[in-house]
């Protein structure tokens, strides 16, 4: 049966089981087998005749990622990565301060924390939740799912502790995560810590990644791209 062998660059994978999900998917095409690499983000599909590129595209976004043709001179941006984090680490910091030492809890400090926290939970914590949603639409869940619902479920108890736990008090300090005075906890220094430490972390490994990518390919271009095939009437050049 003819086949077509491609390559897919795959877009939205945070973890090995989002490259585990997405081969499953693609294998469950007839005729169809696929193996994807999560440290390349690329997928090499075995497409039988009568499926396209297109279709394989298609199941890769119906799992709830991306797919497309690869572009060997396109260059992956972290900026939005980098702008997440920078925006997590600058109001996150006098969060995480007021939040664990009683001497910067000004007058008010608590309803300052919530104010610089809600961009940390909506923007900087934005790629944690598209991927949690993303691999529920599917039944599915990861280490996103996990992140995600830490850091929503920290930020809505501090809510509640602010608006009905007594927390939003004037006067109101806490010694930690402690609260003192029979008021509930506030936990919007998590949110800060939690989603800053795990973007640089991601950051990190984008720019590792990125970089034994670059060397593999480097490496793949050296290969030969013929070889000599010894046959009874002599010798001839193959692909």
């Amino acid at each position: 049966m003819p086949t077509e062998v491609v390559d897919l660059e795959i877009q939205g994978m945070t973890c090995a089981s989002c490259a585990a999900r997405i081969e499953r998917r693609l294998g469950r095409m007839p005729g169809v087998e696929a193996t994807v690499n999560y440290a390349t983000e690329v997928a090499h599909v075995t497409l039988p005749e009568g499926t396209s590129v297109a279709d394989a595209i298609a199941t890769v976004e119906a799992t709830g990622y991306g797919a497309s043709p690869p572009e060997p001179d396109r260059e992956r941006s972290d900026a939005p990565l980098v702008w997440r984090l920078f925006v997590a680490a600058v109001l996150g910091t006098p969060v995480v301060a007021m939040g664990m030492v009683p001497a910067l809890q000004i007058e008010g400090w608590q309803w300052l924390s919530l104010v610089l926290a809600t961009p940390i939970a909506a923007y900087s914590a934005w790629p944690f939740h598209r991927a949690a949603v993303a691999a529920l639409r599917h039944g599915a869940t990861t280490m996103d799912t996990l992140v995600s619902m830490g850091v929503t479920a920290a930020y809505l108890w501090s809510v509640w502790a602010l608006v009905w736990g007594g927390a939003g008090a004037m006067g109101v300090h806490m010694d930690g995560l402690l609260s003192t005075g029979g008021h509930a906890g506030l936990y919007l220094e998590v949110v800060a810590a939690v989603t800053a430490f795990l973007l640089a972390g991601r950051l990190i490994e984008h720019r590792a990644r990125r970089g034994s990518v670059d060397a593999l390919r480097s490496v793949a271009r050296l290969g030969a791209r013929e070889a000599t095939r010894v046959t009874d009437a002599g010798e001839e050049r193959v692909p």
